[in-house]
């Protein structure tokens, strides 16, 4: 039995001057136009304040000032805050206070002085965060080619039913894609055959009989029916998707479809991980945060 989606009504909107954080700006603006419905939104517009910077205040208020008047003019509550810190701390930890049901921030801050958002920032927004995370990349853009990212899991569930209920603009061009591994799946028993030969007796052969077929088989009928589940959460909420089974390195698979279909947003779930793991290599939620070209939207898996 499916959950109903809890609506975004409050939103937590990291803000630093830069051309990524006025596009995320302008996103904000655009979604929450888009759920003119909602009379609940309410968006907190937060700025970090360098500890050494604190006699400039003024200087890290005005952009602030400059996104809450853009979303204010167009009857968006929001409310402006400049807190003294570390982005990704500060971030983090009024997202806590807050519980907002959104994070949006810049892909990337000015590498100047009042440059808040630099390298690593939003990726370990992402990482610590308690809620969605919606990494914007400049130039501006609307949202209206999107790519939703499946593999089965109840993480990539939690995204799709996440983005079947997200306020994007109507008509939009969605796509739905499952990347099967590289190689087939190799069973445990074939596993166990291969190890127990020496390097001399093993056979290439091992890997292309009718047994192999069968797993490869087998893993596409798997894919399917992952897009296929996938595809009915989209459905129940009116949302018709191109489905796509691909084949290779999850990231980069996505990573090019996105760009040779010029999509706007990629959506895919994120494990939340604790601080042991938040620098865990091959993540394909860093490797799309790091190397797409378009925004992201992660959507968390809560830690147990």
């Amino acid at each position: 039995m499916n959950t109903p989606q809890k609506p975004i009504h409050q939103v937590l909107l990291a803000v630093d001057g830069s051309e990524h954080s006025l596009a995320a700006v302008k996103t904000v603006r655009d979604m929450a136009l888009a759920a003119t419905h909602c009379r609940e939104c309410r968006v907190k517009v937060l700025g970090v304040l360098p500890v050494s910077e604190g006699s400039n205040y003024a200087a890290y208020m005005l952009p602030l000032r400059e996104a809450e008047r853009l979303l204010n003019e167009h009857s968006i509550s929001a409310t402006a805050d400049l807190i003294q810190g570390y982005p990704a701390e500060v971030i983090v930890d009024q997202a806590r206070v807050m519980q907002p049901d959104l994070i949006v921030i810049g892909a990337k801050g000015l590498r100047a002085t009042l440059g808040i958002l630099l390298g690593g920032v939003a990726q370990q927004v992402i990482e610590h965060a308690c809620c969605p995370v919606l990494v914007i990349r400049a130039p501006y853009r609307r949202i209206n080619r999107v790519l939703v990212c499946s593999d089965g899991s109840v993480c990539s569930r939690k995204a799709i039913e996440f983005a079947a209920n997200f306020p994007f603009i109507e008509g939009g061009d969605f796509h739905l894609l499952h990347v099967l591994p590289p190689s087939p799946v190799l069973t445990p028993e074939l596993l166990a055959r291969v190890w127990t030969l020496s390097d001399d007796a093993l056979d290439p052969t091992l890997f292309t009989t009718r047994e192999m077929e069968a797993e490869v088989e087998a893993s596409r009928k798997a894919g399917d029916m992952i897009l296929h589940e996938a595809n009915e959460l989209l459905l129940a909420q009116n949302i018709k998707a191109k489905t796509m089974l691909l084949q290779g390195d999850a990231a980069t698979e996505i990573i090019q479809y996105a760009s040779d279909n010029a999509v706007d947003l990629i959506i895919a779930g994120s494990r939340g991980l604790s601080s042991m793991q938040s620098w865990l290599i091959g993540s394909v939620s860093r490797k799309l945060v790091h190397y797409a070209s378009c925004s992201m939207l992660l959507v968390k898996q809560p830690l147990a």
